[in-house]
């Protein structure tokens, strides 16, 4: 009877009236123990209340039946349907929205609705990857963002790859703890190939040495960036260095000699094909005739193998607490091994270029500690 006059009155009942009515009806539906007749009575108005000619009545209706898990489904379908202003709260928030209803939403909708999807409370992992394959650079940015999302490692990927030349969306990428390595190195180069074609960085070194520095400096922070990578993590940047081309000696020679041994020795298992047990033991304590004939099997030039010796001896004494150095000594001692600042040649140039940083970055620290004191 209720509801019958409430389907009478609405035909007359001014806008401000008829989404207030709206908003007692809906609440009153999801919070309320109504008998079975004057529920389906209910439902029915709710369902005709669709069809208001004035966006508020069913801004209203949205806003009401939003976060309950009683609304009527085809009165949450229609809403999430309907213009940007009154769809944006059920699509926010609905529990009655399902995947596959939250994937038709962002492969047709709009970067605003998008957005919303992607800062839903809860993202499960096949919503997170339809949002990285088609969403928006703001859609991407908003579910990185969002703690409640599951992302898989190959949603991350394909962000990395689609925007991660944006700053908006290389910047929440980087900022999530749970972005893999290979990754992290992806965008270290988007970003290195973003500033080497700048303008200004043009105008001021020209194109082959801003190539050169770019490069050298996607090299350095590669190494830096293998810290703070997991072992679990290091097979699958291993793999993406290889595929990129960077997984050079010189880069490996890099790695010894900053005693990166674990990522070291991970090199090895992928290039040497031999099993992790194996690589691990040679590492810690193999024979250098043992450890020579492992180099020459993951492709390493018989030139390198004396001083990654030399630099692996160090590290495993280091590891074993009988001695204390870093990377200015160690590198000292690989140049030593090739005869000291006089030897000539590219990998003589790149273990002083090593050696050289060292000294930077030793001596700016030193300065920054006088300062601080």
């Amino acid at each position: 009877m209720v509801v019958s006059h409430f389907l009478k009155w609405i035909d007359t009942a001014r806008v401000s009236e008829r989404a207030a009515a709206a908003s007692a009806l809906a609440r009153a539906y999801v919070n309320s123990d109504l008998p079975f007749e004057d529920r389906c009575a209910a439902e029915a108005a709710l369902t005709l209340l669709l069809d208001d000619a004035s966006s508020k009545v069913r801004q209203a209706l949205a806003e009401a039946l939003s976060m309950s898990h009683h609304a009527p489904p085809q009165v949450i379908s229609a809403l999430a349907a309907d213009q940007p202003e009154v769809a944006a709260t059920v699509l926010a928030r609905s529990p009655l929205l399902t995947d596959a209803d939250l994937v038709e939403r962002v492969a047709s909708g709009q970067k605003a609705t998008q957005k919303l999807i992607a800062n839903r409370p809860v993202v499960s992992m096949s919503l997170a990857a339809a949002i990285a394959e088609i969403g928006e650079p703001e859609a991407c940015a908003a579910l990185v963002a969002n703690s409640g999302a599951e992302i898989a490692s190959l949603s991350f990927r394909r962000m990395a790859e689609r925007h991660g030349h944006l700053p908006l969306v290389r910047e929440a990428l980087i900022a999530d703890q749970r972005l893999p390595a290979d990754c992290r190195h992806m965008l270290l180069v988007k970003l290195g190939e973003t500033l080497k074609s700048s303008p200004l960085v043009l105008a001021m070194m020209g194109a082959a040495r801003a190539d050169r520095v770019m490069r050298d400096a996607c090299v350095k922070a590669s190494v830096t960036l293998i810290e703070g990578t997991r072992m679990e993590e290091h097979a699958a940047l291993i793999e993406h260095l290889r595929l990129r081309g960077d997984l050079t000696a010189s880069f490996i020679i890099r790695t010894i000699a900053h005693g990166k041994v674990d990522f070291f020795g991970s090199t090895l298992v992928a290039l040497a094909q031999q099993s992790e047990q194996r690589v691990t033991a040679l590492l810690a304590g193999g024979h250098d005739v043992a450890l020579q004939a492992l180099f020459r099997s993951a492709g390493l030039a018989p030139a390198t193998h004396a001083i990654i010796l030399r630099a692996l001896k160090i590290w495993r004494e280091v590891a074993n607490g009988r001695r204390v150095a870093g990377v200015q000594e160690v590198s000292w001692l690989m140049l030593k091994e090739l005869g000291g600042q006089s030897a000539e040649g590219d990998l003589a140039g790149l273990v002083k270029s090593i050696h050289l940083d060292a000294l930077r970055e030793n001596a700016r620290g030193h300065a920054l500690a006088i300062a601080a004191a």
